[in-house]
């Protein structure tokens, strides 16, 4: 997938407000009309090669935290974030790639980009031995996070996905974009998504 082709540079912009009450525990992204249009259009297409970009942040660990993901498809592009009032980084981490895959439909082709090498061992790697173990560790505690991974598995069941590490504040700007998401979310900011071409990517960010 070539990622920034689009002849169209037509480009779209929403305010991503926090939903729910501060001390509430949770709090996300709810999508409106307009995204929901995109992901009938753009992500309908089984056969179509999906890219995701996720990150996630806590201010504090526990404390506030952010997750935000960017969605490439079919020459378009589509950012999400959301919030958690009391959290871990690792937890934001997997919460990020969650939510972006469950945008996905069933046996889609999925390149999943993140920093957090928790996230990428422990989804290829470690659940393997956790769920042999009854989601016990080698040395028989229990599996932190639990919740989660349960949660990230189901969400990658019947997708085609390849996992790839990036380095985390290298200069990525895809990877930097999913942290500014993220990190605004944590710091109880509001958040400009954007919606809309490849081409017109670079504009909405200049």
């Amino acid at each position: 997938m070539n990622i920034f082709n689009d002849s169209n540079s037509a480009q779209k912009k929403f305010q991503g407000k926090i939903a729910g009450s501060k001390g509430a525990g949770y709090a996300e992204i709810f999508l409106n009309k307009e995204v929901e249009k995109f992901l009938r259009e753009n992500i309908s297409d089984k056969n179509t090669k999906i890219i995701i970009y996720t990150d996630g942040s806590s201010r504090g660990n526990p404390g506030p935290g952010g997750f935000g993901a960017i969605i490439f498809s079919r020459e378009k592009v589509l950012e999400i974030g959301g919030r958690e009032e009391q959290t871990t980084n690792n937890r934001m981490e997997m919460k990020a790639a969650i939510e972006a895959l469950k945008i996905i439909p069933e046996n889609s082709f999925v390149e999943l980009h993140a920093d957090s090498e928790y996230l990428i061992k422990g989804i290829t790697i470690w659940i393997k031995n956790w769920q042999k173990n009854n989601w016990r560790t080698k040395d028989k505690r229990e599996v932190l996070n639990r919740d989660l991974w349960e949660e990230l598995l189901a969400q990658t069941e019947n997708k085609n996905i390849e996992w790839k590490k990036v380095v985390g504040h290298s200069g990525h700007e895809f990877n930097d974009r999913c942290d500014e998401i993220a990190t605004s979310f944590a710091d109880g900011l509001n958040v400009d998504f954007y919606n809309g071409s490849e081409s017109g990517y670079f504009l909405f960010h200049q």
